[in-house]
């Protein structure tokens, strides 16, 4: 364990030495600023806190705090003590920079699911770098640096070198490139579930200066599944609501999507992601075969590639469902279909619709790593 004389380490740059050396020659100042000034240079002389306050004529406690302040907020503040409203700590050096960012960026000590500032300050004390430094001074450091070791994306990441990921990609990306036409539609389709959640207690509404007050117990009443058509570039969508998700289910929207939604269009372009249950063999488990090859001819299907869902612009709806409509408790299958109609009827009168500029040249710029290399 370090005593307070090793803590708080007073190393004076030649520029701060001069500054101090200089208002001490000059004076003017307040006799509390000038004997400041004189601790500062004493500690960095390397004198103990016992001469320094003797030699000063102050106590122990005042040189530790001045030794202190300096070590966490910098050379004014332990000096002049201005109260500027915001404590201004003292940066790392680059070597200690450097090593903190690697450090936040690493796996969590065991026993920790992520780093803390004071994890991550105590870090660089045990490794020796600085010989103290504040957790302000670490979350500032990090605030710089564009760090945020205590959240955490999820995200598929796509195989390198894929052949078959590249080829379903560009597929899907030149699709999106063609000129709207009435006759041979793109609509996008994907699926979430929804958990129905009661309420045990009636929630006590919200009032000035006071939030909606809603009881942490709650009712479990099941799972709905959803099932979102989207066409973007007429800026329509549907969104079904069905109890499973299974293929029978996928066929029956496939055949509303035909014969209800779009019954105009001569053909019309699917694009979903690659599930098993996506499958044209589906629609030969719902329906007579020669219903489920009159369906099939309505339709042009590409896939997204594994680990690429994100090119199904279906998702992008998905997301605006979840944080416009869904991002609360619905007790019933009924109240669900009731709230998702009138989101989907208010999305369809804005036109609201997905602007798409990811193209199959930018692809093959930004995405090099996912192409196989040639051998020539």
């Amino acid at each position: 364990m370090k005593t307070k004389s090793e803590r708080f380490v007073v190393d004076l740059t030649d520029s701060e030495r001069h500054l101090l050396k200089d208002l001490i020659r000059k004076g003017g100042k307040s006799v509390s600023v000038l004997g400041r000034a004189r601790v500062l240079l004493k500690a960095d002389q390397g004198k103990t806190d016992q001469e320094n306050a003797e030699f000063s004529g102050v106590g122990l406690s005042t040189v530790f705090r001045i030794r202190r302040r300096f070590v966490e907020e910098g050379l004014e503040s332990a000096v002049f003590r201005k109260n500027t409203g915001k404590r201004i700590y003292r940066k790392l050096d680059g070597k200690a920079e450097a090593t903190l960012i690697a450090t936040a960026c690493s796996e969590a000590p065991e026993g920790r699911s992520r780093w803390t500032l004071r994890l991550l300050a105590d870090r660089l004390i045990a490794l020796e770098v600085v010989d103290s430094v504040s957790h302000e001074c670490v979350r500032e450091t990090l605030k710089k640096n564009e760090l945020k070791p205590h959240l955490k994306e999820q995200w598929v990441i796509p195989p390198e070198k894929n052949a078959e990921f590249v080829a379903a990609m560009e597929d899907v990306l030149e699709v999106y490139q063609r000129p709207y036409d009435a006759k041979r539609p793109v609509v996008c389709l994907d699926e979430t579930s929804k958990q129905l959640v009661g309420e045990t207690r009636t929630p006590i509404p919200a009032k000035p200066g006071t939030p909606v007050w809603e009881d942490y117990e709650y009712k479990r009443n099941g799972v709905a599944n959803l099932f979102v058509l989207f066409e973007p570039l007429a800026g329509w969508r549907h969104v079904e609501v069905t109890d499973r998700r299974t293929k029978v289910d996928f066929a029956h929207v496939v055949k509303k999507l035909v014969d209800e939604l779009d019954p105009d269009a001569e053909k019309i372009v699917l694009v979903m992601d690659n599930l098993n249950t996506h499958k044209l063999g589906s629609l030969y488990e719902a329906f007579e075969p020669q219903e489920a090859r009159r369906l099939i001819e309505k339709l042009e299907i590409h896939y997204t590639p594994k680990h690429g869902s994100w090119l199904n612009m279906a998702e992008t709806e998905l997301a605006s469902l979840a944080k416009q409509c869904l991002n609360r408790r619905i007790p019933t299958k009924k109240t669900l279909e009731k709230q998702v109609a009138a989101w989907n009827r208010g999305r369809n009168e804005s036109e609201a619709t997905v602007d798409w500029q990811f193209k199959t040249d930018d692809a093959r710029i930004k995405l090099k790593k996912l192409y196989p290399s040639i051998q020539l």
